[in-house]
């Protein structure tokens, strides 16, 4: 959603209803309650079989890191970053795989364990 949109609801304290945040892009859809938890499970479920979970926990991570960056080139170096590790890791090779032999991938890596080397790449500041 947009800085305008956001600004406005911040600004007026607006109440506003399901449809105008799918409109505005604040919630990607909206669902009955009783068919909220199965849609969920199947949005989680797309995630864990179609991508490797260390893609998946980098991708989270620049993305909330990344938008508060210095600079633009800030985000640029680490996104860089991760393209070249990951693309030598063991999940970048089960995805190639599984596409070329038309099955679905069972990707190894583990965010436990298999996060790229440079991760974390932020420091956080100290609290006072």
């Amino acid at each position: 959603m947009g800085i305008q949109t956001a600004l406005e609801w911040c600004y007026t304290g607006r109440i506003f209803g399901a449809k105008e945040a799918l409109d505005a892009g604040l919630v990607r859809s909206i669902h009955p309650q009783a068919e909220l938890l199965d849609a969920a499970r199947a949005l989680a479920q797309e995630i864990a079989d179609n991508a490797s979970a260390v893609s998946v926990a980098m991708t989270r991570a620049m993305l909330w890191r990344n938008a508060a960056a210095d600079h633009p080139m800030a985000a640029h170096r680490v996104d860089s970053r991760a393209i070249y590790r990951l693309s030598k890791s063991a999940d970048a090779a089960e995805g190639v795989q599984s596409f070329l032999e038309k099955r679905p991938p069972a990707f190894p890596g583990k965010v436990s364990a298999d996060m790229p080397d440079f991760y974390p790449w932020w420091e956080e500041p100290e609290y006072r």
